[in-house]
């Protein structure tokens, strides 16, 4: 671990020049459609600045500050699995010919480089990298994944449907990046502490400027963050739940809940960490072009269990179920983790505000019912 450095906004601005100029497409928090999403940065500028978010469940508006914090937000409906994998992509391509099938070479990968990227997305990339590279290796992500460049940024106001404290993926980012923020407005001071998690992160800050910070800033920084751990908008009593889960697939509560979900698949398509995806296959009109397209599916979709005689998951209570239960306990067996980070985003996109920190708690009160 390096020595805590600190930047002013002006060694941010030649930070992302540093990563551009590495030949990296920078992504970072943007405004548009009145939300907080991923998009190109090329200064500072580009950033949120003064910008909040106000989250709930099944509540989400921008709101400004009064202050020019650049990461005042919490998290938006994106994470970077939507530039790891892909909602479409293709996988392979060919093309007949005289003398056979010729396949076309893939395009070449991008190298991204994200800043902003919270704790709870860290973890939710080190998930990913389980499920994608933990075995047979996924070329379309792997080939995303390995160029990438993590700028990490520390929370320091949760949100009102943030847990991560709970699942023990935040406020601090602990591991995973190339460099990590903190972000600190104190009266007319305005900088971010810094330290590297790499050479390469090492590097940049150099070329960004960054000096040693000063104890009183290094101070500062760790009392937001320590701080911000006693804020969080949600709390999940993790104890027990994955077997208390598996022992409760019969539990009367999963109607309960089925009676408000629309199934709409808005919180698979949010979360960080699902992956579940449908492969197409198509030919053109004269049978010479052919190729294979990956889309993201849900669980929560009515096709998405289908078999010769019909879906096994026909209800919403049996969807909704597959979903929680895969998320917080069947994903251990497969991937040695929990597939939940806390970053709330189920809840608060949740058309009708389910919340899984919720459900789960009334499970585990209801209990002895089973």
């Amino acid at each position: 671990m390096t020595p805590a450095q600190v930047l002013d906004r002006e060694g941010l601005d030649r930070l992302i020049e540093a990563l551009s100029a590495r030949g990296h497409r920078v992504l970072g928090p943007t405004v548009r459609d009145g939300a907080i999403v991923y998009g190109d940065l090329a200064a500072t500028s580009d950033l949120p600045v003064g910008w909040t978010d106000r989250q709930g469940p099944g509540k989400y508006r921008l709101v400004r500050r009064d202050d020019d914090a650049l990461f005042g937000y919490v998290v938006g409906p994106q994470s970077p699995k939507t530039y790891l994998h892909p909602a479409e992509v293709v996988v392979w391509a060919g093309e007949r010919t005289a003398h056979g099938f010729t396949m076309a070479p893939p395009p070449e990968p991008p190298r991204y480089a994200f800043v902003g990227v919270r704790p709870c997305e860290l973890a939710a990339i080190g998930i990913q990298d389980r499920v994608f590279l933990g075995g047979e290796r996924d070329a379309v992500y792997g080939s995303r994944r390995e160029g990438i460049f993590l700028v990490a940024v520390n929370c320091t106001e949760p949100g009102g449907t943030c847990f991560c404290a709970s699942m023990g993926t935040g406020p601090a980012a602990t591991a995973g990046y190339d460099i990590v923020l903190t972000e600190v407005i104190d009266g007319k001071d305005h900088y971010f502490t810094a330290e590297s998690g790499s050479e390469r992160g090492a590097e940049v800050l150099r070329e960004a400027g960054a000096v040693e910070a000063k104890k009183g800033q290094v101070k500062a920084a760790a009392d937001l963050v320590e701080a911000a751990t006693g804020r969080m908008g949600r709390t999940m009593e993790t104890a027990g739940l994955a077997d208390l889960l598996r022992q409760s697939l019969e539990h009367p509560h999963w109607q309960e809940v089925a009676k408000r979900c629309l199934t709409c698949a808005n919180c698979t398509l949010v979360c960080p960490t699902c992956f579940c995806a449908n492969v197409e296959d198509t030919t053109d009109l004269t049978g010479r072009q052919a190729q294979r397209v990956r889309r993201w599916d849900s669980c929560f979709n009515y096709e998405f269990s289908l078999i010769h005689g019909g879906p096994h998951r026909a209800s919403a209570a049996a969807r909704y179920r597959q979903w929680m239960t895969h998320k917080l306990a069947w994903w251990f067996d497969q991937f040695g983790t929990s597939g939940c980070v806390g970053c709330g985003r189920c809840i608060t996109w949740c058309p009708v505000g389910i919340d899984i920190t919720a459900e789960a708690a009334a499970i585990r009160s209801k209990q002895e019912v089973v």
